[in-house]
C-alpha cells in the first residue's frame, strides 16, 4: 500500500469513529507530538482495523513499541486498553487514572478472575480496543522474530467472540534497543506499521474451548504475526519459531503433536491456574499501559494526525 493509500484509509476511520472520552484525549495532546517529533512513521492498511470492539495481538521488540500501537490504535477512532497487573488499581494516583481510562486488571485469584473479564467485555462492547502482547515480554529469539506466545489473547478471544487483529511493527528498536535504556534520538528513527487481516477463528468458536483449540488459535496468531514481520523486513520468517523456555527454535505446530488435547477450562474468564501466568504475556505492555495514545505520522510525506 502507498503512503497516500495509508493515509486515505486511516484518515475516514478516525472521522467517524466514536467520540473518544476527554481522559485519551488529554494523553494524547501530551504524547502525540513528543513522539512525532522522536520517531517518523509509515502506516499500511490502517482500513482493516475493525468499527466495532476487537483485540489487537502485536509482536514485542521494544519497551516503547506499545505506544506505536496504541497510536495507531487511538487514530484509527479506537480507545487503546492494556491489562495491567491488578496491584497497579491499588495505588492513588496510578489506579484512579487506570479506571478512569478503563484499562484492565489482571487478577490472579482464580475467584476473582471473573473481574477481569467483565471490563475486557465492557471495553469490547463499548467498541474499544484491547491491546494483548501474546509473547508475554520482548522477544528472545536472536533475529527478533516474534516467538512462542502464550494462550491467554487466544482464550480471550474465543471466550468473547471479539475479532483478533494483528498489528505487526518493525524499526521502533532503532530508537530504543530491546532492553536498551537510552534512546538513539539521531539520527531519527523511522519505523513502520501494519494492520493484518482478522485472524480466522471462528471454526474454533463452536462449542466449548479446550486445550487443543487454545493451542490451534494461539498458533494461528503466532503465523500472522511472524507473517506480517516477514512483510515489513522483506524476508520471509523462520520456519522454526523460537521457544523461550527451551531456548531454541521450535517446530510451530510442536505443541499440537503433544499429548493432552483434553478440555480446559471452558469457563467464561481467563482461566486462572493456567491463565495466572498465560495473563502475563498480556502484561506484555506492563507499564506502557498508562500512555495509551500516542505517535502519529505517516511516512511518506509524514503528517501529523
Amino acid at each position: 500500500m502507498t503512503a497516500a493509500d495509508d493515509t486515505s484509509s486511516a484518515g475516514p476511520a478516525a472521522t467517524c469513529a466514536r467520540p473518544i472520552p476527554p481522559g485519551f484525549r488529554a494523553a494524547a495532546a501530551v504524547v502525540r507530538p513528543a513522539l512525532n517529533l522522536l520517531m517518523g512513521k509509515r502506516w499500511e492498511h490502517m482500513d482493516r482495523l475493525p468499527e466495532g470492539g476487537f483485540i489487537v495481538v502485536a509482536n514485542h521488540v521494544t519497551e516503547v513499541d506499545p505506544l506505536a500501537v496504541a497510536h495507531a490504535v487511538y487514530s484509527g477512532g479506537s480507545t487503546p486498553h492494556f491489562l495491567a497487573k491488578d496491584s497497579l488499581f491499588r495505588l492513588p494516583v496510578v489506579g484512579a487514572a487506570l479506571r478512569g481510562l478503563k484499562q484492565i486488571p489482571v487478577i490472579r485469584d482464580r475467584r476473582e478472575a471473573q473481574k477481569s473479564l467483565e471490563v475486557a467485555r465492557e471495553v469490547i462492547d463499548e467498541g474499544g480496543a484491547i491491546i494483548i502482547y501474546p509473547e508475554g515480554t520482548l522477544t528472545r529469539d536472536p533475529e527478533l522474530w516474534p516467538m512462542r506466545a502464550r494462550t491467554g489473547a487466544a482464550r480471550l478471544a474465543l471466550t468473547t467472540g471479539a475479532p483478533v487483529v494483528p498489528i505487526a511493527h518493525w524499526g521502533v528498536q532503532d530508537f530504543l534497543a530491546p532492553y536498551g535504556k537510552v534512546p538513539h534520538v539521531l539520527p531519527r528513527a523511522r519505523y513502520r506499521l501494519s494492520v493484518g487481516h482478522p485472524v480466522e477463528l471462528q471454526d474454533l468458536r463452536d462449542g466449548r474451548v479446550t486445550r487443543r483449540s487454545l493451542a490451534e488459535a494461539t498458533m494461528r496468531i503466532e503465523q500472522a504475526l511472524s507473517d506480517g514481520v516477514a512483510e515489513l523486513r522483506g524476508e520471509p520468517a523462520p520456519e522454526l519459531i523460537w521457544d523461550r523456555a527451551l531456548r531454541c527454535r521450535v517446530p510451530r505446530d510442536q505443541h499440537l503433536r503433544q499429548p493432552g488435547g483434553g478440555a480446559a477450562s471452558a469457563g467464561p474468564g481467563p482461566d486462572a491456574a493456567q491463565e495466572q501466568h498465560e495473563v502475563r504475556e498480556q502484561d506484555g505492555a506492563r507499564s506502557d499501559l498508562g500512555t495509551p495514545t500516542e505517535n502519529d505520522t505517516r511516512q511518506s510525506g509524514e503528517q501529523n494526525s
